[in-house]
């Protein structure tokens, strides 16, 4: 659950590095799943003093710093998972996309998603310039989309669209879901190819 704006105003000034009540999470860098009895307290007064209002955690695996307000924190859980064989600018849009989710930027995370269909289409030899929906019409028309995949398209097509051209904001589950299509997407037409086998060599 990302943290809000009351939340973040209840903080008082940081305490020295200590050792603070034990804790275990997925770090929202590395995705590791870690534990921690050290880290930096603050309390609910100007001063630090006071009852605790928040707690910073530094990731042992790839110290990224994490940040507890009560049942919150953030970052939280990256959605999805890392998927091999993609090139680099799709690769780091994806998890652009992930990122975004991961503190609560919903509306921003679809955005990317919409953006990285749009280019996996034009990578696929799709022409420029044609609109969201053209691109998306085009990954299911053309075989980049697994079979069954239809209820998947149609949805995609329509909350892809609502976060780029109304005013409603998306929520998480709308994040997640892209999220979930664009992986499957991304496995399917470049992880599964590059995970292929090789076949073995004719012995001479």
């Amino acid at each position: 659950m990302p943290i809000n704006k009351v939340e973040l105003s209840s903080i008082g000034l940081w305490r020295n590095f200590t050792q603070v009540p034990p804790s275990t999470w997925i770090c929202g860098y590395c995705s590791d799943k870690v534990s921690s009895i050290f880290g930096y307290e603050a309390g609910i007064y100007h001063d630090g003093g006071g009852a605790v209002a928040a707690t910073l955690r530094i990731c042992p695996s790839c110290q990224g710093p994490t940040l507890f307000v009560g049942d919150s924190r953030m970052p939280g859980n990256l959605p999805g998972r890392e998927v091999s064989g993609v090139a680099g600018d799709l690769a780091s849009l994806f998890n652009e996309a992930r990122r975004s989710a991961s503190v609560g930027a919903y509306t921003a995370s679809v955005m990317a998603s919409r953006k990285m269909l749009m280019n996996i289409a034009v990578a696929e030899r799709a022409a420029e310039g044609m609109s969201f929906l053209e691109y998306v019409t085009y990954l299911a028309d053309n075989g980049f989309v697994p079979p069954k995949g239809k209820p998947w398209v149609d949805y995609v097509r329509r909350r892809g669209n609502e976060a780029n051209h109304e005013i409603s904001l998306m929520q998480e589950a709308d994040a997640v879901a892209l999220l979930t299509f664009v992986e499957s997407l991304l496995a399917f037409i470049y992880e599964l190819p590059s995970r292929v086998p090789k076949p073995p060599e004719d012995s001479a």
